[in-house]
């Protein structure tokens, strides 16, 4: 969660865990300084909670090797991993979430992926415009309340 990461004693961690090809290409894709929405999928509501940055690129999930994990992949070799991870750092915790209700309702978050049917990945893309929108409903909703 994002108060777990927060709490990490250098405000980073290693994002591991991701079992998509399609999300393991997303996170093959992101760089150094990269921002990210931190989004809880397992609460109720669903949502944007909070900001991350990207501070180590994708390299071998250690979890795929390690027979005890929930993760372990027994396909995947040392010499020829399947999966990745990124470590990512804490910038920000939302003081109130924006919801996937929230967003779907918003005409101009409608071309976000997550909005798709079927598009709920781990990780994938978010465009410039529509991550710079949430964060401005973040921070105006933390106004109002």
């Amino acid at each position: 969660s994002i108060h777990d990461l927060a709490r990490e004693p250098t405000r980073t961690t290693h994002w591991d865990g991701v079992r998509s090809f399609q999300a393991r290409t997303q996170l093959q894709a992101m760089r150094v300084g990269d921002l990210a929405l931190f989004y809880h999928s397992s609460t109720e509501p669903p949502g944007a909670v909070g900001l991350c940055r990207v501070v180590r690129e994708a390299y071998p999930d250690h979890t795929q090797f390690d027979k005890k994990s929930e993760y372990y992949d027994p396909r995947a070799k040392k010499d020829a991993p399947r999966w990745f991870m990124v470590d990512v750092e804490f910038v920000e915790r939302f003081p109130v979430m924006v919801t996937l209700a929230e967003i779907k309702a918003d005409p101009e978050l409608a071309t976000m992926l997550v909005v798709r049917r079927g598009q709920r990945l781990s990780v994938q893309p978010v465009e410039a415009s529509h991550m710079q929108h949430i964060l401005e409903r973040a921070r105006a909703k933390t106004q109002l309340a």
